[in-house]
């Protein structure tokens, strides 16, 4: 008796313990304590990063960076850490398109922040964020879907628009399809000097670039049953765009290694007429100390395909709790500070899409004065209507790394389209096949 007692007093307190912290609480006080972190590295989240000195600050604790990283190298780190066995770390950067494959790495965030909190956020990435049932990371300001940012310039260089319209017979303007890009890209492109447009060209991001393309040429990357079934004629038209722009000299030559910071550094460099990217770029774009475009920008809904849908391609960034973290009511408090109204309007600030309610209320209030900020929150508003998640499969990223090399065979030449798509379609069965999706 006395046993069952000291059991259920001892379970009483572990229960106390993992117990929401009261929104009144929040950040909490945590003296003593160290949080170490996996963080996904760039130049556009070191901005929110400086706020984990005020963190600090307030709770007594202290925060240890262990890696900063691209996402994709971050996603090979923790992978290699999740075999080994080897989880001693407490927060980790994570993204919808990347967090289906850790279902038991990281600790339901529903038990231990107050509802009240979490129904600030956006309800869909709140959704999105939930993972059999279980909310898995808080949604940061970084919404991602990808509207088309030009040089304006361009096209009021009455020269170009003469020549333009002479050669392809309609007036020179941003464009609003994909034949269209197809056509400003390779008329634009001056190489090695200048450049049409640019994609990134490894791992996901190629085959989630792909992946839209498919998808506005009016095909399908899993079939009703999950079966890999982009080897259609659509993936063929999809996949030929990538193909002609490299073919055409239209893109960098070096675009087969390229990843979203290249593409930043690209734009920003005044070398590109055209870049389909992510919100988080816009006022780096625009800022004379980063970019030799400043006051050169503009930003319009991304373009369709064949099929009449836009390309969206869409996910959001969050932070995770790991379920082995010792500090787990600590480590929820950094999370929620990283997301919180103040870090989602710094975040907001530089272009981002929020996350939280309020903070939508107050960036639109920003940009009412600042006609640049206005045309981007405006489009990007726009662009979400079209914005769509990768395939409902934990083996995305998987797939993901077997299908990435043979879209850079089409590219590059080595392949046909359809035969390099066709082999592409394989491996993927096979991922999944191996997997028990199959």
């Amino acid at each position: 008796m006395r046993n069952w007692k000291t059991g259920l007093a001892a379970g009483v307190l572990a229960l106390l313990a993992s117990s929401a912290i009261s929104a009144a609480d929040l950040p909490g006080k945590f003296p003593g304590v160290t949080i170490d972190a996996k963080l996904i590295g760039g130049q556009q989240y070191e901005p929110l990063y400086g706020r984990i000195s005020e963190w600090e600050k307030e709770t007594g604790a202290k925060v240890n960076i262990l890696s900063k990283k691209n996402h994709f190298e971050l996603d090979k780190e923790i992978k290699s850490d999740m075999a080994s066995g080897d989880i001693s770390w407490c927060v980790g950067s994570n993204h919808s398109s990347f967090a289906p494959q850790y279902p038991d790495l990281y600790t339901d965030l529903s038990k231990l922040l107050p509802k009240e909190e979490i129904a600030k956020f956006v309800d869909s990435t709140i959704e999105a964020s939930t993972i059999d049932g279980r909310l898995i990371m808080l949604p940061r300001a970084q919404f991602d879907v990808s509207a088309l940012y030009y040089q304006k310039s361009l096209y009021n260089d009455e020269a170009k628009k003469t020549a333009f319209k002479a050669k392809y017979g309609y007036d020179l303007a941003p464009p609003k399809t994909w034949k269209e890009v197809s056509d400003q890209a390779t008329f634009f492109a001056n190489p090695p000097n200048f450049f049409g447009t640019q994609f990134p060209g490894k791992e996901e991001a190629i085959n989630g670039r792909f992946y839209e393309m498919l998808v506005a040429e009016g095909g399908e990357y899993l079939d009703k049953d999950g079966k890999p079934a982009f080897n259609s004629e659509a993936g063929v038209r999809a996949l030929d765009w990538f193909v002609n722009m490299y073919k055409a000299k239209a893109v960098p030559a070096g675009t087969t290694n390229y990843l979203w910071d290249d593409l930043g550094a690209g734009f920003a460099s005044g070398t590109v007429a055209l870049d389909l990217d992510w919100p988080g770029w816009a006022t780096y774009f625009n800022d004379p100390k980063s970019s030799k475009i400043a006051g050169n920008v503009g930003v319009v809904v991304q373009p369709v395909g064949s099929s009449g849908k836009h390309t969206g391609w869409s996910g959001h960034h969050g932070f995770s709790v790991t379920e082995a973290c010792k500090n787990k009511d600590a480590a929820a408090s950094l999370v929620w500070f990283l997301t919180n109204d103040d870090s989602q309007k710094l975040e907001a600030a530089n272009g981002t899409l929020p996350t939280r309610k309020a903070v939508w209320d107050w960036d639109i209030q920003q940009a009412a004065s600042d006609p640049y900020k206005k045309e981007v929150l405006s489009t990007f508003q726009e662009s979400m209507k079209y914005a769509f998640p990768v395939p409902h499969t934990p083996q995305w990223i998987e797939i993901s790394n077997v299908v990435y090399p043979e879209l850079q065979a089409a590219i590059l030449g080595d392949k046909t389209s359809k035969q390099a798509l066709d082999t592409a379609a394989q491996k993927a069965t096979d991922v999944l096949k191996d997997a028990g999706a199959l």
